[in-house]
């Protein structure tokens, strides 16, 4: 199977990705049809033999970051977090529409993390690899966006803790 088959195959991953990444559609779709452009456009620096999917993801995750920080420009930067609705007896979906929420208030650093962890089930070596940062980076993030997402899912304030160390 060629280069461009294996791309097909993976559009549904980038789609899924995406979409938890940036939590619109069609904003997703954009990102997801950029990769693709980007990387059939470097395809040439693709090595064969190795992880398309990882590569693929190093590419999306460079447009996103890239497509951050040019809207930064125009953004105002908040320090505090907003805080989340408390859990309404409604049922689950109210509980999935919170933490979904709550993902897309996480740092993107963080946020690119906990995805690819959670979501498409990387390795830590494996998203190390993809966002070229080293392991120890990849389990700190992870560590703080999963804290993060505790604290908004019950409604506390997202503040660090700092410990003492001796």
């Amino acid at each position: 199977m060629n280069e461009a088959q294996r791309l097909v195959e993976l559009i549904p991953r980038l789609r899924r990705y995406a979409r938890a990444l940036v939590g619109d559609r069609a904003t997703a779709d954009d990102l997801v049809q950029d990769t693709l452009e980007r990387a059939w456009a470097k395809l040439h620096l693709y090595r064969r033999g190795t992880d398309l999917r990882a590569w693929l993801f190093t590419v999306m995750h460079n447009v996103h970051v890239n497509r951050v920080r040019a809207s930064r420009a125009t953004d105002t930067l908040e320090d505090e977090m907003p805080e989340l609705a408390q859990r309404a007896p409604q049922g689950d979906t109210l509980l999935v529409r919170d933490l979904d929420r709550a993902i897309t208030r996480l740092p993107a650093e963080q946020r690119a993390v906990l995805l690819l962890v959670t979501l498409e089930e990387m390795s830590y070596d494996e998203v190390a690899r993809t966002l070229g940062i080293p392991i120890g980076t990849v389990m700190s993030r992870l560590s703080r966006a999963r804290e993060k997402l505790r604290a908004m899912m019950l409604g506390q304030s997202a503040s660090a803790k700092l410990k003492v160390v001796k």
